[in-house]
């Protein structure tokens, strides 16, 4: 293990999460990157991607980032729904990269003309509702991340094509929204309101279709008045065109939530140094272990290095309050001030992590250090996957 001082986040009594031990297992198939937003899961997925193929796997980095950096960063001018090959990784070692990013409505589109004939699927597409649903409804990109994450698996296992798939979570304000978003726009398609406005397009007996009918006049009557006649014509248009595919998405994400607890599916939840962050990291550790999927660790992003570790905060500060009471350099005085203010975030940075360690002392965890810019190229990736693994 490195010498921990320059990265002083970690506390000494932490496990070490074996960067490469987990990237170079055969037997680990998925790597779920899950966070917050802004702790930097794009550039650890692209990272952990880039050196797992230069040691030898066949992967594929699904992105979910709107920001397009991880295109950026591997050379790409565009990324979309097709995992496309990344140029400039080393194939010494017989290994490949492609990256991908989720196009939400296209995963969407494709789970309609893959299940329905064409003029029923054509008016799905068409549908004004579906078209909001399947752009802005809240979880669904969350579901179409786990949906794509099923496709690729199946390809990965029919084909060969790749040996290891990385999943760049999307960016949440909660790190909870992945894993229970799939399940409230599953439990959304196939609920009770749902049901009863597809249920004269399913057909009933005689007897049965006056009391829905019934039942549905006292429905549409209260949906018209607070939603008003074409959304809910609009509606209702959807649920008779989608009638036969409502009891599939809550069996796709079930099964796709059974994956992720498989034994080859591995979740590194990725924090940066800082209070909420954290927090969000210890909420997702217990709910993982709750609901039996396997964590790999911790990965801290951001981790303030100290130069000089050996000068304190006091001895800068002190140093650089005579230089200007002598009126002496003031650019060492300066200097003196900012490594002060390092220093004193470097521990601050501590006592954060040493609380997540505190209350999981079993997690290992592995960091990586605050660089003076964004990575923006496969260099920088290796930078990072580098400090990564050398813990």
């Amino acid at each position: 293990m490195a010498d921990p001082t320059p990265l002083a986040a970690l506390p000494e009594s932490t496990p070490v999460l074996d960067i490469d031990g987990l990237i170079d297992d055969p037997g680990v198939k998925v790597i779920v990157c899950c966070g917050s937003g802004g702790v930097g899961k794009t550039t650890t997925a692209a990272s952990l991607g880039l050196r797992a193929a230069e040691r030898g796997r066949k992967v594929c980095v699904m992105t979910i980032d709107p920001a397009r950096r991880l295109a950026q960063s591997m050379g790409l001018s565009q990324l979309d729904n097709t995992p496309r090959s990344v140029a400039g990784v080393d194939d010494a070692n017989g290994g490949s990269l492609d990256a991908m990013m989720l196009d939400m409505k296209r995963t969407f589109d494709e789970i309609v003309e893959s299940h329905s004939d064409p003029g029923r699927a054509q008016a799905i597409l068409e549908n004004p509702f579906y078209q909001a649903l399947s752009t802005s409804f809240a979880g669904t990109q969350e579901y179409m991340a786990m949906e794509k994450l099923g496709q690729l698996r199946s390809a990965a296992e029919t084909t060969g094509e790749w040996d290891l798939i990385i999943v760049d979570t999307p960016p949440s304000r909660s790190a909870l929204d992945f894993l229970d978003a799939p399940k409230r726009l599953g439990s959304f398609l196939d609920g009770r309101l749902m049901k009863l406005l597809s249920a004269p397009a399913r057909g009933a007996g005689k007897f049965g279709a006056k009391v829905v009918g019934a039942s549905l006049s006292v429905v549409t009557g209260t949906l018209t008045k607070v939603i008003g006649a074409q959304v809910l014509k609009d509606l209702q248009g959807f649920v008779s065109s989608f009638d036969a595919l409502f009891g599939g998405f809550r069996q796709r994400a079930e099964a796709t939530y059974a994956q992720l607890q498989a034994p080859d599916t591995r979740f590194s939840v990725v924090a940066a140094p800082e209070r909420d962050a954290l927090r969000e990291a210890s909420y997702f550790v217990e709910r993982l272990a709750g609901e039996d999927m396997p964590l790999a660790g911790l990965i801290l992003n951001r981790v303030q290095e100290v130069p000089l570790p050996n000068l304190s905060a006091e001895t800068a500060l002190a140093g650089a309050d005579r230089l200007d009471e002598n009126g002496e350099h003031p650019l060492t005085a300066g200097m003196l001030r900012l490594h002060a203010d390092r220093v004193a975030n470097g521990q601050r940075q501590r006592r954060l992590a040493q609380r997540f360690s505190t209350a999981h002392p079993r997690v290992p965890a592995a960091a990586a250090p605050a660089l003076a810019g964004d990575v923006h190229d496969l260099d920088g990736l290796r930078e990072v996957a580098a400090a990564l693994a050398d813990q």
